[in-house]
């Protein structure tokens, strides 16, 4: 919602205050389909040109985010910790139980219980992978630290592509503004022998060319692009607090000594409360007995 506020409020501002001051939208309507037409179409070429089609694809699914936020709600930062805390349970009272759960997730009663982290591939995948390489004696904390930090760095390196495939048209839209400018101007010197009202709104039209390439990379192109990126960097958290607490179960710490490391590693916005997050534990407790 409020990106579409946002989208809005730069139409009514920009457009508004143009015709309070006394401009008039004739020419810019009139020029509008053929500036769009070249400026957006040379920088929809230049993005398919620069992206396979498989980051093409994921920067058309990320625009989305700009006008749903982040996947991951507070609430879900609970339940993964409640899941992280039930399979800390087991594995340290069962270490053979704990296989059945980390071998087929979609099976566990466990990781059922919390669908939307469950359809998450590279969450599971984080748990399971990390759950496994402890029960087979891969127990440095520090390498299985270092191991999934860079295994992070990646998915996160991956996942900004879109908001760095948006910034570089949002770049590129000013200069091709000016391409299309220049060629406006090119039409006017066509008619130089025209009277100075009729090159007047050659100009103008010409003109459109180069507030079109500008307003679309700072009003709207840059600012998604931008949005992507902390959208992406907030879903990040998510996988570093199972980071946080299965490192920390490494380190051998109680289990509720590792769910509060990771508590505690999250930002404060979307950090599940101390009360909130004890009864939820004594829920995961109550059906483990």
């Amino acid at each position: 919602m409020i990106g579409i506020i946002g989208i809005v409020m730069i139409f009514v501002m920009v457009f508004g205050g143009y015709l309070a001051a006394g401009g008039k939208m004739t020419i810019i309507l009139k020029t509008l389909p053929f500036e769009l037409t070249m400026i957006g179409g040379a920088a929809v070429g230049a993005f398919l040109i620069s992206n396979d089609l498989s980051a093409i694809k994921h920067t058309i699914k990320d625009i989305g985010k700009v006008f749903k936020g982040p996947k991951w709600k507070p609430e879900d930062y609970r339940d993964l910790l409640c899941l992280l805390f039930a399979l800390i349970r087991i594995a340290r009272q069962n270490p053979v139980e704990v296989e059945a759960h980390i071998e087929d997730p979609a099976s566990s009663d466990i990781f059922l219980k919390y669908p939307r982290i469950l359809a998450d591939r590279e969450a599971v995948d984080l748990i399971c992978d990390t759950m496994r390489s402890a029960a087979m004696n891969y127990d440095d904390p520090n390498q299985v630290e270092e191991v999934l930090e860079k295994r992070m760095e990646a998915n996160l390196h991956h996942a900004l592509h879109s908001s760095h495939a948006l910034q570089t048209v949002a770049d590129g839209l000013p200069a091709l503004g000016i391409v299309a400018a220049v060629l406006g101007v090119i039409k006017t010197m066509g008619s130089i022998d025209q009277p100075p009202e009729i090159l007047g709104k050659l100009i103008g039209g010409a003109l459109v060319g180069t507030f079109l390439g500008v307003f679309l990379a700072y009003g709207l192109v840059g600012p998604f692009a931008a949005k992507v990126r902390v959208v992406v960097e907030e879903d990040s958290h998510f996988y570093q607090l199972i980071r946080e607490v299965l490192v920390a179960n490494m380190h051998n710490h109680a289990a509720a000594i590792c769910i509060e490391v990771g508590r505690q590693n999250t930002p404060s916005h979307i950090r599940p409360k101390f009360s909130d997050l004890e009864e939820a534990l004594k829920a995961v407790k109550q059906d483990a007995a």
